[in-house]
């Protein structure tokens, strides 16, 4: 039982990492802007992304479609609904297409799962053999706050970005670049959208929070593009950051916007805590 505990509470992290990305760093906007032969068309695309995070943020809720790679560990997609009014909420379906977390959710029993999302918490449900192996809970459960548990900030900044992994935040990402520029007028899925892209670098960061972020999540640089339609809102992003462990890519396209969202939580006869999974792990009572 040990083993599957240790290989679960891997699990979930590596669920919520990719879940995620590093979408949630949500500093002030960066005062830094390109040369002076560029200051004009950088505030019209700074001012655009401004409207566009008010957009966003104003419509509450949207469907999300994304497809996640982080290095070798894993490639996912995700798809489901997201809502942000009150805390975050939402429901979405996981599928594991390679990496060696595939093989591990294939030795679980399945390389498919149900996330769920509530404001105080984040739930995971698992296969039948894993519940076989967990007194026959099938969901695991654990309050963003029990993440600061873990070793180092990595924990609490996992916990931060779960609870803010909303469109709107690869938006404020994007302005914090420094050097946002407009890459032109493209197509998403058959509508016109305006292309907006930057470059992150961890070390150059002046804002203390920002950097702190990126350090912790392993982050040395980071591109972010976006691409806004014509009622200012984000229909697409791509965001790939160098981190310790690898390249992670994470695509993801969002419509429906203002989708009436309903997470429900799973009952309590059917969830393990990940508290308890931890003291399992450390083999404390």
């Amino acid at each position: 039982m040990q083993g599957t505990t240790v290989r679960s509470v891997g699990l979930v992290l590596a669920v919520a990492s990719a879940l995620t990305g590093v979408v949630a760093c949500t500093s002030p906007d960066s005062s830094d802007g390109p040369g002076k032969d560029d200051r004009a068309a950088h505030g019209r695309s700074v001012a655009a992304l401004r409207a566009a995070e008010r957009a966003t943020q104003r419509a509450g809720s949207a469907r999300v479609e994304s497809t996640t790679t982080m290095g070798s560990l894993m490639t996912m997609t995700a798809d489901g609904t997201l809502g942000w009014g009150d805390g975050i909420t939402g429901t979405l379906s996981i599928r594991y297409t390679g990496g060696t977390l595939a093989d591990t959710m294939r030795r679980l029993g399945s390389t498919s799962m149900e996330a769920r999302y509530l404001p105080d918490a984040y739930y995971a449900r698992m296969g039948e053999k894993f519940a076989e192996q967990a007194d026959g809970k099938h969901w695991i459960r654990y309050a963003y706050e029990d993440l600061k548990a873990l070793a180092g900030g990595s924990g609490a900044h996992l916990g931060d970005q779960m609870r803010s992994t909303t469109p709107n935040q690869s938006v404020k990402l994007l302005l914090a670049s420094g050097d946002v520029r407009k890459a032109g007028e493209e197509s998403v899925r058959g509508r016109p959208a305006t292309h907006y892209s930057g470059t992150v670098a961890a070390a150059n960061v002046t804002d203390a929070a920002l950097r702190k972020q990126l350090t912790e999540a392993g982050v040395t640089t980071e591109t972010v593009d976006i691409w806004i339609d014509e009622r200012n809102l984000l229909v697409k992003k791509v965001e790939k950051a160098r981190m310790s462990a690898g390249l992670m890519t994470q695509t993801a396209h969002y419509g429906d916007y203002g989708v009436r969202v309903r997470t429900q939580r799973p009952p309590v006869s059917d969830t393990g805590d990940f508290d308890d999974l931890m003291r399992k792990k450390a083999g404390t009572p």
